[in-house]
């Protein structure tokens, strides 16, 4: 059998087993990959002596991750974060570069390399920072944001750093200012050709793609995409993870945003494990362990001055110093270019082995430390800075936490359906907490003012927490068979006696559920369909007493009238809907906003086709505010329409036309 081959087999069999055994006690995914790095690396297993040879490879992972975050961000949304980006963002790098570098110098260590070590400490993992917070469903927190702001700035700064190294080995100083020029003009000139590509180009792309209904053919664009607009900032010099982040952005104002995500994530999370086996591998253990003590007395000033730098950048520029404080501790480890940086330095020579040794080792042990740091980084800055105010507006922080709910209705999954009944039950009064593991959504119903939380409803102490002991009803409604089937066994573990109602599709999946210990199922298209039936009948002359007689019997006896139906070729619309979906959109009125101490009536909103539901003014819900409503700083306002619409009026809200 090939070795090569084999190789592949140990790697993925350790991946798996790793995973697993780390998962099982509640660690990250990504300590088991360094793990499995440093196992199957040059100081162990040796099953690729080079981990180069992977490299390649490991960086699409981060090409894939960075254009998932610029989905996340439009190019109105970029400049309106130009303040944190160029402010925070270029005070954080030269803070801490210069910090760093003083103390290298401190060392009798050359200017030139002291400001190459001070680069390579001020950078953080993107890569990291990014997942962990994404996962966590927390991506669009102000203190996230701030975080994300920095990062893209450090991408930024990595150019010039890859520029200058060769330039100060060979002491060419009089060219280093003509080089920076140079790059910084190609810089402009790539931005500029990708975002012009992207705003007029890829959206026609991707309706002529999106109608042909071929899975495979999306999939297969999305990521030509990434790595065509990774390529292209790359054969300029610049970073590939650059280019991905713009094609991701001028994607996001598209209505195939989310499927886009969807369909990059499995590509996106194998490749980012690849990576993070890769940086396992760089570690050497006799540097390592011998330099023990240095190592972590190392990590212990970079965590220390990156939170610090941060915090205080943030202050500088009249920012949150709460926000601040949880921004700098998630960037407190050194990034995965600064290994790129340490390899160049050492290989043009300007630091010696040992010391790129040294700063990989401290590199890693920050990075494995992260995971922690970025959990803890809300309630450590809140002792270190706390801030009652903003404590009770903590987007982070979901409603339940504040309020003890008992005899509440707890709603699993906020689709459309889990939004439709919780809209009835907030008509009736009915306490109520929905769950679901959709980050985005759980953040977008957050912000309107809904009573929702993120996580995973098959997990027993999620359900705990979300008060499954005091409740007095539970309700299913996302659409995966086997994972509702898992909720179910799940609660009934817990609570046998809570009566659980389970929403389904199909009437031949009840049998599932009801062996599992549901109280009720109601099949979705079924019981559609009986409405419409009985509709038909009224108007047809049946009496209602005939009618309601004729439903229950329907429902006693499984739907027997209602099987089956002649399938056609359009049966299963994947994409083509987008013009009859009506969304539902907070926006949050920042005070520097169109729309501040402008009424309803001077916005002309209903003209645009948009309907504004309701208005959240410090805590206060007010629902179908009228036209002589004066919009405030810091108000929520609530909107729904076509897709296109919404995000229209949102910009128009917020930047005027």
């Amino acid at each position: 059998m090939d070795a090569n081959f084999v190789n592949v087999i140990t790697l993925m069999t350790l991946s798996v087993i790793l995973v697993w055994a780390f998962k099982r006690v509640n660690l990250p995914a990504i300590l088991a990959y360094l793990a499995v790095g440093l196992i199957a690396g040059p100081q162990i297993l040796s099953l690729y002596t080079d981990p180069e040879q992977m490299h390649l490879l490991a960086e699409v992972g981060i090409v894939f991750l960075l254009f998932s975050l610029g989905l996340e961000f439009s190019l109105p949304k970029l400049m309106a974060m130009r303040n944190l980006v160029f402010g925070v963002g270029f005070a954080q790098m030269l803070f801490t570069t210069l910090i760093f570098a003083s103390i290298a110098y401190l060392f009798d260590i050359s200017l030139g390399t002291s400001i190459i070590i001070g680069g390579m400490l001020a950078l953080s993992s993107t890569a990291i920072v990014i997942k962990q917070i994404d996962e966590a469903g927390h991506l669009n927190t102000p203190r996230s944001q701030m975080a994300v702001s920095i990062l893209l700035f450090q991408d930024l700064a990595v150019v010039p750093f890859l520029i200058v190294i060769p330039l100060l080995a060979e002491s060419a100083e009089q060219s280093i200012g003509t080089a920076m020029l140079f790059a910084l003009f190609k810089g402009v000139v790539v931005v500029v050709l990708l975002l012009s590509m992207g705003r007029w180009l890829l959206p026609k792309i991707f309706n002529e793609v999106a109608r042909t209904r071929t899975d495979e053919l999306f999939v297969l664009t999305t990521i030509l995409v990434a790595l065509l607009a990774a390529g292209t900032t790359y054969a300029f010099g610049l970073s590939m993870a650059l280019g991905a982040f713009l094609a991701g952005m001028m994607l996001s104002e598209s209505q195939y945003r989310h499927q886009l995500e969807s369909d990059i994530r499995p590509f996106r999370d194998i490749l980012m494990g690849l990576f993070f086996i890769t940086v396992g591998m760089k570690l050497e253990l006799d540097v390592f362990f011998g330099e023990l003590h240095w190592v972590v007395l190392g990590v212990a000033v970079l965590v220390l001055i990156k939170t610090a730098v941060v915090s205080f950048s943030a202050w500088l520029l009249k920012r949150n110093t709460q926000d601040g404080w949880a921004a700098g501790i998630k960037l407190a480890q050194m990034g995965e270019f600064s290994f790129v940086i340490a390899a160049l330095a050492a290989q043009n020579e300007l630091i010696s082995a040992q010391h790129s040794s040294m700063l990989i080792s401290v590199g890693l042990l920050s990075m494995a430390l992260t995971p922690w740091l970025i959990t803890h980084s809300a309630s450590i800055a809140k002792r270190i800075a706390p801030n009652k105010a903003l404590e009770d507006i903590d987007l982070l922080a979901p409603q339940h936490e504040r309020q003890e709910l008992s005899n509440h209705v707890l709603i699993l999954g906020f689709g459309r359906v889990g939004q439709s009944v919780a809209r009835m039950l907030k008509l009736e009064g009915i306490k109520y907490l929905a769950v679901d593991i959709d980050p985005i959504r759980v953040q977008e119903a957050r912000l309107a003012g809904e009573n929702i939380m993120y996580g995973d409803s098959s997990q027993r102490d999620l359900l705990k927490s979300a008060g499954i002991l005091h409740a007095q009803l539970a309700l299913i409604t996302f659409d995966h068979h086997d994972k509702a089937l898992r909720v179910v066994n799940t609660i009934n573990g817990i609570k046998k006696a809570l009566p659980v109602v389970v929403r389904t599709r199909k009437d031949y999946q009840s049998d599932d559920f009801y062996a599992a210990g549901a109280s009720q199922v109601v099949p979705e298209i079924q019981e559609g369909s009986l409405m419409l039936v009985s509709q038909v009948l009224h108007s047809a002359g049946v009496p209602m007493s005939r009618i309601l007689k004729r439903v229950r019997n329907e429902r006693k006896k499984g739907y027997k009238h209602m099987h089956g139906f002649y399938p056609g070729e359009t049966t299963e619309i994947t994409y083509g809907t987008k013009d009859k979906l009506e969304f539902m959109h907070a926006v949050l009125i920042s005070a520097e906003a169109f729309a501040v101490n402008k009424t309803l009536a001077e916005l002309d909103i209903k003209r645009r086709r948009v309907t504004v539901n309701g208005l959240r003014r410090e805590q206060v819900e007010i629902e179908y505010p009228d036209a002589d409503t004066r919009l405030q700083a810091n108000d929520v306002l609530v909107i729904s329409g076509k897709p296109r619409r919404v995000e229209r009026i949102e910009n128009f809200l917020l930047y005027g036309n």
